[in-house]
């Protein structure tokens, strides 16, 4: 399971920093990351962002103003955070964490780039769902 590799990174402190929206997580190599909660939103590993498989990404707008409502552990490899917008299906390993702060920039610039593509505004609502695409009652969380 990712983040429980022998030797890899493990937070050593998670501060939710409500008023400035960002996660900063300390590891135990010492790297430190401030991660926004828009950042985690629209790159959460869940179905409904990710969809099921290559090429089934749902673009995420909206949610530059997305706070923290909760942050759940999960065993000793993740955490799992309770979105204002209702979000809760995501389940960030301590490696995936990682991954956000230390790839953000690149990360925040492919998200714009597949704004532009798709033509919206990183503040425009979310679209509604393709039909044949409701999850409620599936397998994957019943989002």
């Amino acid at each position: 399971m990712a983040g429980l590799k022998a030797g890899s990174p493990t937070p050593q402190a998670l501060t939710v920093h409500g008023k400035s929206r960002v996660l900063e997580v300390v590891f135990s190599d010492g790297a430190a990351f401030r991660i926004p909660f828009e950042l985690m939103r629209v790159y959460s590993p869940s179905a409904e962002v990710q969809g099921h498989g290559p090429g089934q990404e749902v673009l995420q707008t909206g949610k530059r103003d997305v706070t923290l409502e909760g942050l759940e552990p999960i065993g000793n490899y993740a955490v799992k955070p309770t979105f204002s917008d209702g979000h809760d299906t995501g389940i960030f390993t301590w490696a995936y964490l990682y991954e956000l702060g230390q790839q953000e920039a690149a990360l925040w610039a492919q998200y714009e780039g597949r704004l532009v593509e798709a033509g919206v505004d990183r503040d425009a609502p979310m679209a509604p769902q393709a039909k044949g695409h409701d999850h409620g009652g599936s397998a994957c969380g019943g989002h």
